[in-house]
């Protein structure tokens, strides 16, 4: 197996574990974590500290022993995006071949226990994209507008990383130019940041630090900014790594500055009708869950699944950060660093066929990058002539 198929499965083997991992513990605190469980959660064949709750409670949908969430389930589409494509992709794909993922294409959804259009599961935010592009008909390029700024374009976008691996600037380009259609802003940048770490993590020998330096030249305003202020904490705290409230403490420390819900995480009525800047366009604020993954995996640099145990345990929006530390582990060090016996539960529980979906997606993405080499080819050939 070459280093890129080993990559591009940690990409998405890191995508399904982190999710499964941190969906049961979703919007808690570490501290609530800890008190629910008896300690960190370090499996995803862990029940859903809701499953005993009403079907109210519950909003009718069930969590745990190996139940991903929205986050795997729009990575999967995207993947199939690219497969009917065979080429890059930009926004008019996503009010296209993205829409017929999301809302004509019915699969498991292991939320509900049955089939359903991916749509019925999404959080208001990617219910956005089918609103946008599905009923308003809106430019392709302005699908993002209006959106509440959120991680949610980010927490899928890894595939395009893979497919531009080893050139970070176009995989960057590549995310804003899709995920235009759904986010904006900081929740826009995000992702282009992201995909482009995904990138330069497949280029030979790339280390945390390469990621993270690739990151501060690409990524603009808060986000930047928010990623090297938790860089520079994580590498501080080497040391104290063991002291898991207290790095938790130190890395909330650095991220509230940038962040749009500091302490308000959760919604409540009473906040309803209130002016707030939470989840609105700024270019001082950054989505918590990158910087945050990034820290966990330069943290823990030599045990990377550790970044993504302590990743989820951190809290609050536990899958994401799960996800995002997920794929950047997955494709600085390759698919082995999961326990195989994790990724089993995860493919059975929520019927993912996983390994069909990622030999799948390494052609598409092996044909996609030949295309460039040729038309790269191309482009040097004629620039030679004229120069």
């Amino acid at each position: 197996m070459t280093d890129f198929e080993r990559k591009t499965r940690g990409v998405i083997y890191g995508t399904a574990f982190g999710d499964a991992l941190g969906a049961p513990v979703e919007r808690l605190t570490h501290q609530q974590i800890l008190d629910l469980y008896g300690g960190p959660v370090t499996t995803v064949n862990t029940k859903w500290w809701k499953a005993d709750k009403s079907v109210v409670e519950r909003a009718d949908r069930m969590r745990g022993y190996g139940t991903i969430t929205d986050d795997t389930l729009m990575t999967l589409a995207l993947l199939n995006v690219y497969k009917a494509k065979k080429d890059h992709i930009d926004a008019y794909d996503m009010a296209d071949e993205f829409i017929k993922e999301i809302a004509y294409r019915p699969r498991y959804i292991a939320e509900f226990g049955r089939e359903a259009m991916i749509v019925e599961r999404l959080f208001y935010p990617e219910k956005h994209i089918f609103n946008r592009h599905g009923l308003a008909n809106c430019d392709p390029r302005e699908g993002g507008m209006g959106n509440m700024v959120n991680c949610g374009a980010a927490m899928y976008i890894s595939p395009v990383g893979v497919v531009n691996a080893c050139n970070p600037k176009a995989a960057y380009d590549e995310a804003i130019d899709f995920a235009v259609g759904h986010q904006l802003s900081y929740g826009l940048e995000a992702a282009g940041v992201l995909a482009a770490i995904i990138s330069k993590a497949f280029e030979p020998g790339a280390t945390i630090h390469d990621v993270v330096k690739t990151a501060l030249e690409l990524a603009k305003d808060g986000t930047r900014n928010a990623i090297r202020d938790l860089y520079q904490k994580a590498m501080e705290l080497r040391s104290r790594r063991e002291e898991k409230a207290f790095i938790i403490e130190e890395f909330f420390k650095a991220i509230l500055p940038y962040s749009p819900v500091a302490e308000q995480f959760a919604r409540s009525i009473e906040r309803v009708g209130q002016p707030t800047h939470n989840y609105t366009p700024s270019r001082l604020y950054s989505i918590e869950e990158l910087p945050i993954a990034i820290a966990y995996v330069t943290l823990y640099e030599d045990r990377p699944i550790q970044a993504v145990i302590d990743g989820v345990n951190s809290g609050r929006d536990a899958d994401s950060v799960g996800v995002m530390a997920g794929v950047i582990a997955g494709a600085l060090y390759g698919y082995e660093i999961f326990d195989k016996n994790e990724i089993e539960i995860v493919d059975k529980k929520s019927r993912l066929d996983i390994d069909r979906c990622v030999d799948e997606f390494i052609m598409t993405a092996k044909e996609i990058i030949a295309k460039d080499l040729k038309r790269a080819e191309e482009v040097r050939n004629n620039i030679s002539r004229i120069i």
